[in-house]
């Protein structure tokens, strides 16, 4: 079931009241907002509404042997891959970055969220389709601009759809072949990477895939290999 709201501050943050007031919240169901006034990406940023994109959020329930969580954002990035690819013409134009960004070329037309609330993880997702924010620093792209943006409520459904599918996968198989498939969607090997780490740090490399676990792993200019566990990921 997909809801709708003409205005929300945000889906995720309506989702996540819902689970801590005891409300049942159904892992397959939607929260699609027309208007966000109070959006949000990773690490506490703003992140601009947009009439006409898709702002929506979802709860997936946490079993106990469901692979780790922190890949549920893989598993959305193969979600939102496998319903924007076909809309495009050129689909190999088209690329993940680590760990939550969809790419056109060099620029994000898509994000995602993953927020804890006891066994739930809500997920959260953004798709410039109409418009795109000005984001300092960043490069930014709407579908619109490569032809007729999409409606947002059919793509809200292909969406869905396709999250339900890579959920199902993610369960039943692991997340080896989500690792893969990731990999195969991702920017090419050797890519060169700039990380901003949490504590401040910078590392800089080029990208080298995915271990096991779903952490990117980066070659620095000496030749090792640095696992990184969290940060944010620029193309150099």
């Amino acid at each position: 079931m997909i809801t709708t709201v003409a205005e929300t501050g945000s889906t995720n943050a309506d989702l996540l009241a819902a689970l801590r007031a005891g409300e049942r919240v159904s892992e397959g169901d939607w929260l699609v907002a027309d208007r966000q006034i109070a959006g949000r990406g990773r690490q506490g940023r703003a992140w601009s509404d947009g009439a006409g994109n898709f702002m929506g959020s979802t709860v997936v329930r946490r079993g106990p042997h469901d692979p780790p969580p922190h890949t549920l954002a893989l598993l959305a990035g193969l979600a939102l891959y496998e319903t924007v690819a076909p809309l495009l013409a050129d689909p190999a134009a088209l690329s993940l970055k680590w760990p939550n960004d969809l790419l056109i070329g060099r620029a994000k037309m898509a994000g995602i969220l993953l927020e804890g609330e006891g066994d739930a993880v809500v997920v959260g997702i953004g798709v410039n389709l109409a418009s795109a924010p000005d984001v300092p620093g960043r490069e930014t792209l709407a579908l619109s601009s490569l032809g007729p943006a999409p409606g947002r409520d059919g793509f809200a459904s292909a969406l869905a759809a396709a999250f339900d599918r890579e959920l199902e996968r993610w369960r039943s198989v692991g997340i080896e072949p989500l690792l893969r498939r990731w990999q195969l969607a991702a920017h090419p090997a050797g890519t060169p990477l700039t990380v901003h780490e949490p504590a401040g740090g910078e590392a800089r490399g080029r990208f080298v895939g995915l271990d096991a676990t779903g952490s990117l792993m980066l070659r620095l200019e000496d030749g090792t290999i640095r696992t990184i566990h969290a940060g944010d990921v620029f193309l150099a």
